[in-house]
């Protein structure tokens, strides 16, 4: 996979998380430990794309 293709993936996963963690706000059976456990992943994702958009140029 190339670095472009990875970081489409990513981007696509972060997209889709951040459609979850909106979801997720609306509803108040969502608890705190999974709101945070979703911005926990959002911010990994959001990171590691910062770090391939760093070495692809």
């Amino acid at each position: 996979m190339t670095i472009e293709a990875h970081l489409a993936s990513l981007q696509q996963k972060h997209v889709a998380l951040e459609e979850e963690l909106h979801m997720a706000m609306q509803h108040a059976s969502s608890g705190d430990d999974r709101i945070a456990d979703i911005k926990r992943r959002k911010l990994a994702l959001k990171d590691e794309i910062e770090r391939l958009k760093s070495t692809r140029h």
